[in-house]
């Protein structure tokens, strides 16, 4: 931050010989994030200083940090207040000296992120991310992945409306009844995210699949999930090569080794793109939507896995920025 020294000069000052994983990671993803182009996207939208004075407006730079660290460690407004308050690793990440900074209050961290979601910029974070990758050469090209996730949503109907969230839905799988929505991603063949949608949990994965692509795609390959009629002559007509994992009829007998083959060989490069929902409900601890509706889950959603794709890569943007 301008005036300031960077996290990684702050950590540098004490006299610790072992660096902590927390530790590691934050200062990794302070040398990665592009922090001067999210804050040109964002100032536009920042509240100014009145032109009778007043107090200020926290540094959007300031801002954006504590919202990261939100996304990063799963905490809610208020828990993210305390945390500044106790954990002086954070406090550091976000630029706060106690002795001379506000650290903002949970009000303040809430109309920051409302300010995100009102104008779209979770998008622009994704978008931003995105060109970061393409300048840098650490995108793939070859072809598309399309998964989806299930985001488990709070059932309980203890609120002041007494409903459980009406954007949301169950759904059966296997076994096992769901309620809440579906992520659908569109990976690189490395895993990385290129585009996200957002639908309820009772959504078919295939239905969301044109909005993933672009239509220059060479091959898409899926799950036995996208294995639907309309599916297979979408990519035909596009001229994408189908690399969709068939499913096995009920009474079929014949040409069952060589779909065993074909679904194999899909599935070992189709695991790759299984990486960003590993980081972000383990790495990241999202298991369980935090707020009502699928508007404000999905811009949370946006900006996670946009700091998903930069911690999947962020050993190559260190060696690049090195």
């Amino acid at each position: 931050m301008a005036g300031q020294m960077t996290f990684a000069e702050t950590m540098g000052l004490s006299r610790r010989h072992k660096e902590t994983k927390r530790e590691r990671f934050l200062r990794e993803m302070d040398q990665v994030v592009p922090w001067q182009p999210l804050i040109e996207c964002i100032a536009p939208y920042y509240p100014k200083a009145g032109p009778r004075g007043g107090r200020k407006p926290m540094p959007i730079e300031q801002m954006l940090r504590i919202h990261f660290l939100q996304q990063w460690y799963a905490y809610s407004d208020p828990g993210m207040e305390e945390a500044l308050y106790e954990i002086p690793l954070l406090r550091a990440f976000a630029g706060i000296d106690l002795g001379r900074d506000l650290i903002p209050d949970e009000s303040t961290i809430l109309r920051f992120r409302r300010l995100l979601e009102q104008h779209g910029l979770a998008q622009q974070i994704f978008a931003q991310v995105q060109e970061l990758l393409e300048a840098s050469h650490l995108i793939l090209q070859e072809g598309k992945m399309v998964d989806a996730t299930l985001i488990h949503a709070p059932s309980s109907t203890k609120n002041r409306d007494r409903k459980r969230d009406p954007e949301m839905h169950q759904t059966k799988k296997g076994n096992q009844w769901y309620f809440g929505m579906k992520a659908h991603v569109a990976t690189d063949t490395q895993g990385l995210v290129q585009a996200v949608e957002f639908t309820a949990a009772h959504v078919p994965d295939h239905r969301v699949l044109e909005e993933l692509l672009t239509g220059d795609e060479k091959t898409v390959l899926a799950d036995r999930g996208y294995d639907y009629p309309q599916v297979h002559e979408f990519l035909h007509k596009q001229g994408i090569q189908d690399a969709v994992a068939r499913r096995r009829f009920p009474g079929q007998k014949t040409g069952l080794q060589a779909l065993q083959r074909f679904n194999r060989r899909v599935a070992s490069i189709r695991a790759r793109g299984e990486h960003a929902f590993r980081v972000l409900k383990c790495q990241f601890g999202y298991r369980k939507t935090r707020y009502r509706g699928l508007a404000k889950n999905g811009a949370q959603l946006t900006t996670l896995f946009a700091l998903v794709n930069l911690y999947l890569v962020r050993k190559e943007l260190c060696w690049l920025r090195a």
